[in-house]
């Protein structure tokens, strides 16, 4: 029984870190270029990609160490399992949606202040805000790739805790 609770909490404290570096790449999505950000986000799935291998490993070992168990036991740690990656998952969700909704409210406030900027200033400086719309494009479009992602690792999670 030592073991199962060893390795939950070992989960538990990745999902943490993991929650921990999205928030801080959240906020620095504000203030870097497309091809930074880019980077940041293929380091950070790699990563993602490791943890989620040690984690294979550990489940697999924690498998081949208790297979004489009765089925009884197996069970009831099954289900708690899945009861603690639902809510992680419903955490990670919850997360990212208010950090979804921050940032189309700091893009909308931005388009607001360019607006505010043309009205006073000359053509020229149309062809710059078109720019500055195209980066914003450019960022809502790598913001939903990486909640495409982030669900589809958070479902591996799930797979793999519920082995």
């Amino acid at each position: 029984m030592m073991t199962m609770t060893t390795t939950r909490t070992r989960t538990t404290t990745i999902t943490m870190t993991m929650m921990m570096m999205m928030m801080t790449l959240m906020m620095m999505i504000t203030t870097m270029t497309t091809i930074t950000m880019l980077l940041v986000i293929v380091t950070i799935m790699l990563l993602l990609l490791l943890m989620t291998m040690l984690l294979l490993m550990m489940r697999w070992r924690q498998r081949s160490r208790t297979r004489t168990r009765t089925r009884a036991t197996t069970t009831t740690t099954t289900t708690t399992t899945t009861t603690t990656t639902t809510t992680m998952m419903m955490m990670m969700m919850m997360m990212m949606t208010m950090m979804m909704t921050m940032m189309m409210m700091m893009i909308d406030d931005d388009d607001d202040d360019d607006d505010d900027d043309d009205d006073d200033d000359d053509d020229d400086d149309d062809d710059d805000d078109d720019n500055d719309d195209d980066d914003d494009n450019d960022k809502m479009m790598i913001m939903l790739m990486m909640m495409i992602m982030i669900t589809l690792i958070t479902m591996m999670w799930m797979k793999i805790t519920i082995l």
